[in-house]
């Protein structure tokens, strides 16, 4: 990385700089909170059309009526969709297609964070389920609306923690241990694992577009407050976030800036540029190089291909 693209990122960038998006056609998953809710915002502010894919439809439209009645001119349409559920993904999918002709950016940003162990309507871990093979599925299945977008790109929301994790081949349902925060990291490592790779395999066939990973840092969400009461809940959401935590309209920025800033480059990782990647302005950050492993890339494809039975037109291993 250059030194001047390392001081473009670094300075402090706002949402208020964000290009303006008019006729620009927008997916944010878990759209009616957090980050969601931040990312979905400040799209509509900048005169994007943002589709809120929420699994609630009735916390979606009341997200949407709060934006709207902080921005009348607002674009947005609320739309079911629950991640967790293939069934649901495929009819989402097919619903978008038929009322649009085009997708520009997709926003892989809904996530569940260290539940109880349970399993998805198909049988998967919910945290694998929700996070990575939702994700995985609705970018297969959008691909091709995306591949006739503006400046399209697909951003897929990790964490932090996605350096801490691994993949469970052996076990991804957690049948024979199950650790909530471990199998958390397993899905944000397999954020990073995938989004990596999607930017591989868009590059190789000429596609125009871009796969970019983001992460928001320490935020304060729902997500952590959303977690089972317990240890976790008191850690992250009670003590953690008071203390350490941004706020959702800061910690969206990252992903804001992968999805509208043009200098953004298929492959890049767009964090927080302060301490620990905590928190602060959006800069380009380091992807943990496990999640570049060809063995586990290729594994991780596989797998995924399996479980969701969605295959991308270039899946022949790169």
């Amino acid at each position: 990385m250059s030194d001047s693209m390392c001081h473009m990122t670094q300075q402090h960038w706002t949402a208020e700089q964000i290009p303006d998006q008019t006729q620009r056609v927008f997916v944010v998953t878990g759209a009616n909170s957090g980050l969601g809710l931040a990312t979905t915002r400040a799209l509509a502010r900048r005169g994007g059309h943002v589709i809120l894919a929420v699994r609630d439809v009735a916390k979606g439209q009341r997200a949407s009526a709060q934006i709207t009645a902080e921005q009348p001119g607002a674009s947005l349409e609320v739309r079911r969709l629950d991640l967790a559920d293939l069934d649901s993904v495929r009819t989402f999918a097919d619903r978008l297609h038929a009322d649009h002709s085009r997708l520009d950016v997709l926003v892989n940003n809904a996530g569940v964070l260290a539940p109880p162990r349970s399993l998805s309507a198909q049988g998967h871990e919910a945290q694998f389920a929700c996070n990575h093979l939702g994700h995985f599925a609705l970018t297969g299945l959008l691909l091709d609306l995306l591949a006739v977008g503006r400046d399209p790109r697909v951003v897929t929301v990790s964490s932090i923690n996605h350096r801490k994790g691994r993949i469970h081949f052996d076990d991804l349902t957690g049948e024979h241990g199950y650790a909530p925060m471990a199998f958390y990291n397993q899905s944000k490592f397999a954020n990073a694992v995938f989004g990596w790779q999607l930017h591989q395999r868009l590059t190789k066939i000429g596609s125009p577009v871009r796969s970019v990973l983001a992460h928001p840092g320490y935020t304060a969400t729902n997500l952590q407050l959303g977690t089972p009461v317990g240890l976790w809940r008191f850690v992250l959401g009670r003590i953690g976030n008071p203390l350490f935590a941004q706020q959702p309209d800061r910690g969206a920025l990252p992903q804001l800036y992968a999805a509208t800033e043009p200098q953004v480059t298929g492959g890049d990782f767009i964090g927080p540029a302060g301490l620990a990647e905590l928190r602060g302005a959006p800069t380009r950050v380091l992807l943990s190089a496990a999640a570049t492993d060809a063995e586990t890339v290729r594994r991780l494809w596989e797998v995924s291909e399996q479980l969701t039975d969605v295959r991308f037109a270039f899946s022949n291993p790169v």
